[in-house]
């Protein structure tokens, strides 16, 4: 038994014996790893230690500089201007004289002669309001009717914008449009307001779908339709020459010069502007030159016609 008993231990080392093989293997592999770190290092810590600090401090400058900056751009600039826009300090873009706003349903009951005799943005009446008419196939904007007829005899220059729906054909939302908008002299041309477009239409089916409105409409009025959407979306899908051919309203909140760099009319530039007769927020909306150009837009209107300034 004595005999068996040595030979048991001699084959099967004890749980001591175990636990330090296994410890002498794990220092090993960690001083390999750790080797192996040290000469992946060592050039970068000669480099440290060879070159003076200043370039250290220009190098770390320049990174940290450049977060700030990034930061500056893509996150606080532009909430800066909505930011003022709201809390009554706004800032608007330079160079421009003739604003407006466009309203719907969203804006209640306005009180226009307020807003006909105090209304200014940027030390500037307001000279033009768009109005929203319909959306779709069937919806009409509640306040359409009474918004449309307050403008005009108030005295704003106005328009009627139609919002597109990826759940209806071009043709239906058109005839919609046409059924229940009577444009008169005087009249901005009748505007397109595409924002979006439907997932199951490709690009080619869906440009087809715009241009089948815009002729309609073009057609029935006699003038060529107003093109409202955000810059970033005409490049996407509305950047073919043949819609170059339509006065162009883009969207681009809260910057000072805008990006696009083809041509356009008219630039909402804000969704938080404040004006008396209003209740809460309306959009901004600048037109791209002078008054009496404002005025050879609008339908009926030409080089010869004699229009006097709205002062």
């Amino acid at each position: 038994m004595l005999v068996l008993h040595w030979l048991a231990n001699r084959m099967m080392p004890n749980k001591a014996s175990r636990h330090t093989g296994r410890h002498k293997r794990g220092s090993r592999q960690r001083r390999e790893r750790q080797t192996r770190r040290q000469r992946f290092l060592s050039p970068y810590l000669w480099l440290f230690h060879k070159l003076p600090s200043w370039p250290w401090l220009l190098g770390g400058g320049i990174v940290i500089g450049g977060y700030v900056w990034a930061f500056y751009y893509f996150f606080v600039s532009p909430f800066g201007f909505r930011w003022r826009a709201m809390y009554g300090d706004a800032t608007y873009p330079e160079g421009f004289e003739i604003h407006g706003i466009d309203v719907s349903h969203h804006q209640g009951e306005i009180d226009w002669e307020v807003l006909r005799n105090n209304g200014m943005i940027d030390k500037y009446p307001v000279r033009f309001v768009m109005i929203k008419a319909t959306e779709g196939a069937s919806n009409v904007d509640k306040r359409f009717e009474e918004n449309f007829r307050q403008a005009r005899e108030y005295g704003f220059v106005r328009g009627a914008y139609h919002f597109w729906s990826t759940t209806s054909t071009g043709r239906a939302q058109a005839e919609h449009f046409m059924r229940n908008v009577k444009l008169e002299e005087g009249d901005l041309p009748p505007v397109l307001d595409v924002e979006r477009k439907s997932k199951n239409q490709t690009p080619v089916q869906f440009k087809a779908s715009v241009l089948t409105w815009l002729r309609l409409v073009e057609k029935h009025y006699g003038v060529k339709p107003i093109i409202y959407t955000y810059y970033k979306f005409k490049t996407a899908y509305l950047s073919d020459s043949v819609f170059d051919a339509y006065p162009y309203w883009i969207a681009h909140y809260y910057v000072d010069k805008i990006e696009y760099k083809g041509k356009w009319k008219f630039w909402q530039h804000t969704d938080c502007g404040r004006l008396p007769g209003i209740k809460g927020f309306v959009d901004f909306d600048i037109y791209n030159g002078s008054y009496y150009d404002l005025l050879q837009l609008t339908i009926g209107s030409n080089e010869e016609d004699e229009l006097e300034p709205w002062v």
